[in-house]
């Protein structure tokens, strides 16, 4: 069903694409349908009609240091041909690109403190509001059942498997005797992302957006994994970095052994955020890619044309079922090493 829609929804768009923006080798600017879909933009486009692009215009929100705030929809830009109170999108091959910029006297392109309400930040609001509505739409059910009543059922028994999953087999086991510390962190960051990754998955409005393939989303998850591992981290735990039980001579008169530990510091949460990042961002485009298989293929003849169809159709299908999955098993994984690094941080040293 979703292969379907997006099918359905390319169609649409390669009809209305100008031939001057049409792709070389087919009726459809395949960059710019994958790259629009992972990357950030100023609205939220739905689809196209007549020729007639439908989107959402999204709240431009700037600092200049030269003419001071500025808030305007961005549609204001289309309707000044790009351009709008001296701010305006940079164009193709500017380091910039599709960002908004000013210009100073010399004529250089200069970025404004944005601040604005993106597509990925508009997404990200929209799916936080969601998971809210459901986890406390979990907890009222809970609230209005005494412990010990029925066990609870459809939607609501799906959560309570998911959440003491978690909880037992995930942060029970790995945090160790502080688990009721960071149990509430480690909910949180698993729900938000599964809830976000799932709903990337979705085609149309409110989902599709790329919020777990933004790695300005994931540094931020990975950041507060970060602060949760060091700032709660016992003596032992930094004893363990700066002075390790290893020989002597690989702490002094070089610290190689401490050098490499406090190193460790800083690449187990890049880690995190390299996976999460790369695992959904790569996702997304291998079913847009197989998915323009079916434009690229358009003017090769029907034969040609007809099988590319069916066999994009079928990985299509394929890949959305692998993405559910995968959908989960980040969520799980990006959880599971949090919790892990939480509580290596919480040993204590042994008594002897």
């Amino acid at each position: 069903m979703l292969t379907l829609l997006t099918g359905f929804a390319l169609s649409a768009r390669a009809a209305d694409t100008p031939p001057a923006e049409a792709d070389q080798k087919g009726s459809v600017d395949v960059r710019e349908i994958i790259f629009g879909h992972i990357g950030d933009a100023y609205e939220w486009h739905i689809t196209t009609l007549y020729n007639t692009p439908i989107s959402i215009p999204l709240p431009v929100i700037v600092y200049s240091r030269q003419t001071g705030w500025h808030l305007f929809l961005s549609s204001r830009l289309k309707e000044h041909n790009g351009t709008y109170e001296g701010l305006s999108l940079a164009p193709a091959g500017s380091k910039y690109e599709g960002k908004l910029v000013e210009h100073d006297a010399a004529g250089n392109e200069v970025r404004p403190w944005d601040i604005s309400i993106t597509k990925v930040t508009c997404a990200l609001l929209l799916n936080s509001l969601l998971l809210l509505c459901i986890i406390l739409g979990v907890a009222r059910w809970y609230r209005r059942h005494p412990q010990g009543s029925a066990a609870p059922g459809g939607f609501v028994g799906l959560m309570e498997m998911f959440i003491m999953m978690i909880y037992d087999d995930v942060i029970k086991s790995c945090v160790g005797e502080n688990y009721r510390k960071f149990a509430p962190y480690l909910l949180t960051v698993f729900f938000f992302i599964f809830l976000n990754n799932l709903m990337g998955l979705i085609p149309f409005f409110p989902g599709g957006a790329n919020v777990t393939g933004n790695i300005a989303i994931t540094f931020v998850l990975a950041l507060c994994t970060f602060v949760a591992v060091n700032l709660f981290g016992t003596k032992h735990y930094w004893k363990d970095i700066f002075w390790p039980d290893v020989p002597w001579w690989l702490k002094v008169p070089i610290p190689m052994m401490p050098f490499i530990e406090f190193f460790g510091v800083f690449t187990k949460p890049f880690a995190l955020m390299i996976r999460l990042f790369a695992n959904m961002l790569s996702g997304h485009m291998s079913m847009l890619v197989l998915t323009c298989l079916i434009f690229l293929t358009a003017g090769m003849g029907a034969a040609m044309n007809g099988t590319m169809t069916v066999i994009s159709v079928f990985f299509n299908i394929f890949m959305n079922l692998l993405e559910v999955l995968i959908a989960f098993i980040q969520a799980y994984v990006f959880t599971m090493l949090s919790a892990v690094f939480i509580g290596l941080a919480q040993e204590k040293e042994e008594s002897n």
